[in-house]
């Protein structure tokens, strides 16, 4: 499939995915969620960008069982041979769970149901799944690039992915996060100069939030917020604490929602903020802060002309 066929499907996916999963939720509590896998590894994280597509949940690689983040009913459960749906599926095999309150965990790109749930491969069954209970093996359908699955958390109330980070127990980190490069564009295209003519330009962000404990193993995550200050105003403020759809049009929080597809245009950085430069000498900082709470800055004078 072509990369343009890919995210054609990828926005038809979005505007059902949002249909399917807006009715009223089941009533109930929700405590803080577990990990979905005692052995598998954090490859991306939410917010990443995956060749000019962002990561709605976490990817996780290699062999492992796929558990339940928390309590809840199975809404939907597609198995990976099921050829009724000749709607693009870039979720392969999928289950969901919800939590009550609004709150689904979408476990997906498994190889099939676990032996232990064989009542999941039937869809919209309404089983009821404890905790850390089974849902089924790693493996690869759906647009899978290596063997693991991937874990999204939905809120069909308020129709927006959010972070799991957000809500599980958090990922213990020892290193801040790296800013590997600060690119900035106009018109005319990419500058490296520090001296610049008057105009509005993008600056885009590479940055990385090494992760370094053995849930994660030593996997580069994108950190959580990006800043961009001019002259010690903000500029623009990039979260990646959820994402939202607006008639099909994946939206990030930038100082406002901001077209998807915008933010992420430039593989693999990050479209940080949208400025205009005036004549003198200007202070660009950017500040990258990642959940644990650590965080790296980057400085840079500019003379404008």
């Amino acid at each position: 499939m072509s990369r343009k066929m890919q995210i054609t499907a990828a926005v038809v996916f979005v505007s059902i995915f949002v249909i399917i999963f807006t009715d009223t939720s089941i009533s109930g509590s929700l405590d803080a969620m577990s990990w979905p896998s005692e052995g598998a590894v954090l490859i991306r994280n939410f917010g990443s960008n995956d060749n000019g597509m962002p990561v709605l949940g976490m990817v996780f690689g290699g062999g492992a069982e796929i558990l339940a983040a928390e309590k809840g009913e199975v809404i939907f459960s597609r198995n990976r041979n099921d050829s009724a749906s000749r709607l693009p599926s870039p979720f392969g095999a999928w289950t969901a769970i919800d939590h009550g309150d609004g709150l689904i965990s979408i476990y997906s790109r498994y190889n099939d149901v676990s032996s232990e749930n064989k009542s999941l491969s039937e869809e919209f069954t309404l089983t009821h799944i404890e905790k850390s209970q089974p849902v089924a093996e790693s493996g690869t359908s759906g647009w899978s690039a290596q063997k693991g699955f991937y874990f999204v958390i939905f809120d069909r109330r308020e129709r927006y992915w959010i972070n799991p980070a957000m809500i599980i127990t958090p990922v213990q980190k020892t290193r801040p996060p790296q800013i590997l490069s600060v690119d900035l564009k106009n018109d005319q295209g990419l500058t490296q100069s520090r001296s610049l003519s008057q105009g509005r330009y993008t600056v885009s962000v590479n940055t990385i939030s090494p992760a370094v404990n053995p849930v994660t193993g030593g996997n580069f995550l994108v950190p959580h917020r990006i800043i961009c200050l001019i002259n010690g105003s903000e500029a623009g403020a990039l979260n990646f604490e959820a994402f939202s759809a607006k008639d099909g049009v994946l939206m990030v929080y930038r100082n406002g929602l901001v077209p998807a597809k915008q933010i992420y245009s430039n593989a693999p950085s990050y479209e940080a903020a949208e400025v205009f430069l005036t004549r003198g000498q200007v202070n660009l900082e950017i500040i990258v802060q990642d959940l644990a709470g650590e965080s790296r800055s980057f400085l840079n004078w500019l003379v404008v002309n």
